[in-house]
């Protein structure tokens, strides 16, 4: 009997081999990979990124991935795929967003993930729910100084009149009084640079900085002010108390594990997290009451209820005010659910398997909270405006509708969601309680360009306000 020859043993491994990866590669699921190395579909995808993924999905099914700029990003959209994202051990975040984190704050990787924990610990008992009434007070005074500069009457971009109103407010809130400037040349100068930052900071997230110049350029302006005002925040004490702000707590964090140069970059990020969303949500709930005048009507009378006669009274809000006024709660979550990020993110460490797929690790597995909050399954009739669909979330407990997903989920949820939903709060009713307002421009479309964070609106939306006698 003939032996068979080591080369066809060999020839015979490579075959089953192939075949084996073939099968494996039958199982992942479909990949919309273009024809581009490297690239992939990095063109068509960035044109319009939340259209794409949801012509996608009806395209493919409830997952797949696209192949984009050297990322592999596997999409779930159904329960499955939702409950793996959320739950399972084999995808993480800290690995998925290291790399933005570097790139957009310039925080390397290992301190990083040496701080990360810790550092969301801290934010999350300082923002939770429990601490909530200590901001209350100084909430309502920052915002009735800011509102006493916007003056008797006026007309204005109502984008920018929020930002006018919160980018001070929060701020002084978070970090210190002494960080944002006093005159309006300098004022003018931290808008321009926080708001190129914010505009291009997905694009910073991925592109080298050398083609980025403008954006660049504010990061690096951003840092020297945060720099050189580090020392003297951390020597300041609070009037009431020995408590620390955020920003003096996260810097005693960071220079205990790591050094004291990594403390601007930490600042910057948390800048970026504490104006970059709730400012736009803002504005939005603003723009949404405005142009529902039922909603906006059922609004002023709860406030007059509460407060008296509107305009009347420099008025004090607390936490038991804003249960008496569930309607503007319910607006801001509504408007959260309407203009959700497009995109949360974790990465597969682990070969996972979801819809009889098999996701290999490397992925980005992704998950759009925009078009998840669009499903009639989970949001009937998804496209509309209806605050009161939240009567029926448990907010007492602190609890959201089923399938609301715009503060991320599972281990490192928003940290800072419940200070965001305070201050908005608080900014609606203090704006509507001084001034009769009216939307001179119907209600923007919201931009399609980006997937992280909340979309700014795709032009103008100027606001006329009087305060009322």
């Amino acid at each position: 009997m003939e032996l068979i020859s080591p080369v066809v043993i060999i020839i015979l491994g490579c075959l089953a081999l192939f075949l084996l990866l073939q099968r494996k590669n039958f199982r992942r699921p479909p990949c919309i990979k273009g024809w581009i190395p490297w690239i992939g579909v990095g063109f068509e995808f960035g044109k319009a990124p939340l259209e794409f993924i949801e012509k996608a999905r009806i395209k493919y099914g409830p997952i797949y991935t696209v192949f984009a700029m050297g990322n592999r990003m596997t999409f779930v959209t159904e329960e499955e795929g939702i409950n793996v994202f959320l739950k399972s051990k084999k995808v993480d975040f800290e690995q998925a967003v290291q790399n933005l984190v570097y790139r957009t704050a310039s925080i390397p990787k290992n301190v990083f993930l040496a701080l990360h924990e810790k550092l969301y610990i801290m934010l999350k008992g300082k923002m939770g729910t429990v601490n909530l009434h200590q901001f209350a007070g100084q909430l309502t005074e920052e915002l009735h100084e800011q509102l006493e500069s916007l003056g008797t009457h006026g007309t204005m971009d109502l984008n920018n009149l929020v930002r006018h109103l919160l980018y001070p407010v929060t701020v002084n809130m978070l970090f210190n009084k002494s960080l944002f400037p006093t005159n309006k040349k300098k004022i003018k100068e931290f808008h321009q640079h926080f708001q190129a930052y914010d505009e291009d900071f997905e694009y910073g997230s991925q592109l080298p900085e050398s083609l980025l110049r403008n954006w660049s350029k504010s990061k690096k302006w951003l840092l020297e002010l945060l720099e050189k005002n580090i020392p003297n925040i951390k020597a300041c004490t609070s009037a009431k108390d020995n408590s620390m702000t955020l920003l003096q707590a996260t810097v005693d964090i960071v220079e205990t594990v790591t050094s004291k140069e990594n403390s601007p970059s930490y600042g910057l990020l948390l800048l970026w997290a504490s104006l970059s969303n709730a400012v736009p949500v803002a504005f939005w709930t603003l723009a949404y009451v405005l142009s529902h005048p039922d909603v906006y009507k059922a609004i002023m009378e709860g406030i007059s209820s509460v407060f008296g006669t509107a305009g009347k009274h420099k008025i004090k809000v607390s936490e038991d005010d804003l249960e008496k006024l569930l309607l503007i709660k319910w607006c801001v979550l509504e408007t959260i659910r309407l203009r959700a990020p497009g995109v949360i993110t974790r990465k597969v460490v682990e070969p996972v398997e979801i819809l009889n797929y098999i996701v290999p690790s490397g992925d980005l597995l992704m998950l759009s909270p925009f078009w998840l909050h669009r499903n009639p399954k989970y949001f009937p009739e998804p496209e509309l405006f209806k605050p009161e669909r939240w009567k029926k979330a448990n907010l007492e407990k602190h609890c959201f509708l089923d399938c609301f997903m715009a503060f991320g989920g599972g281990k490192f949820q928003c940290p800072g969601r419940w200070f965001a939903l305070l201050e908005i709060q608080m900014c609606i009713i203090l704006i509507l309680y001084k001034y009769d307002c009216s939307l001179l421009d119907p209600l923007p479309k919201q931009s399609s360009l980006h997937l992280v964070g909340v979309p700014q609106p795709e032009g103008q939306c100027r606001i006329e306000y009087k305060q009322r006698i």
